[in-house]
């Protein structure tokens, strides 16, 4: 007799950008759908779950690992010890999108963010660029703010309308950015050079660090300009959205000043 899969009621119910069950997130990532994350209850098993797995791995995607508490507290539904959290956006490739610049015969101006974690900076850096004409927003796969609803509602809906480039290596995109003609300036306080003294008319990406580490090692290696705020205070340090602005806007006057 000819075995029938009947999905479990709680496998395809989606709501809040949420999807619950193992079949349902699998549905939902071989559909194309962007997971923004993933919550896995610790000790799961089974071969549905190794399908899960394997998928995962096939498209590079991460997962945390949680006790059954906290997928409880998220949903009362019957989550099979899966949630999924589907990304409010679509995430674009810095490849595709910089030959894009390129044809329309635009300097391109990029925006990197290394490890800014709060959604609502996030937000605030997104508006800032889509106002100053940024191209793109490249963040890293992992160890980034997630694009929920409040990001959504701090950018005043920018991060629908300017592309957001989730990249598994930021080293790597560096490195691409270099061979296809853009300077990459660091904006940081681990140098004398101001910001002001950066030439921003050409094809840049502006890379910006979280608030309590700054930029990465690698990115500063290989980053073509240093470039400082000046600080004539005494807290010595900016908000990363209000960094983002500041160097955006420098940006801008020198653009706007050759045109």
């Amino acid at each position: 007799m000819q075995h029938i899969h009947r999905p479990d009621r709680g496998e395809k119910r989606e709501s809040n950008q949420m999807v619950f069950g193992i079949r349902a997130v699998i549905e939902a990532i071989d559909s194309g759908k962007e997971i923004e994350s993933l919550f896995v209850q610790r000790g799961l098993s089974g071969s549905l779950f190794l399908e899960l797995k394997s998928l995962l791995k096939e498209y590079n995607l991460g997962f945390q690992q949680v006790p059954i508490e906290k997928l409880n507290r998220i949903t009362q539904k019957n989550h099979q010890g899966v949630i999924a959290v589907i990304s409010p956006i679509v995430y674009h490739n810095i490849e595709d999108v910089l030959p894009q610049i390129y044809e329309k015969g635009e300097i391109p101006l990029l925006l990197m963010l290394d490890g800014v974690t709060d959604v609502r900076n996030m937000g605030a850096i997104a508006r800032t660029a889509e106002c100053a004409g940024v191209h793109a927003i490249i963040v890293p796969r992992k160890g980034s703010a997630e694009i929920n609803p409040d990001a959504i509602k701090t950018s005043a809906g920018a991060l629908y309308k300017i592309p957001v480039c989730r990249q598994d290596n930021l080293g790597k995109v560096g490195r691409f950015l270099i061979e296809s003609g853009v300077q990459l300036v660091v904006s940081t306080e681990k140098t004398d050079d101001s910001i002001y003294a950066v030439d921003y008319t050409v094809p840049t990406c502006i890379i910006m660090g979280a608030e309590d580490v700054g930029v990465s090692d690698d990115l500063i290696r290989i980053s073509d300009k240093l470039a400082k705020i000046p600080m004539f205070g005494e807290i010595g340090s900016l908000n990363v959205s209000v960094s983002a602005g500041v160097v955006l806007y420098e940006t801008i006057r020198q653009r706007t000043r050759t045109q």
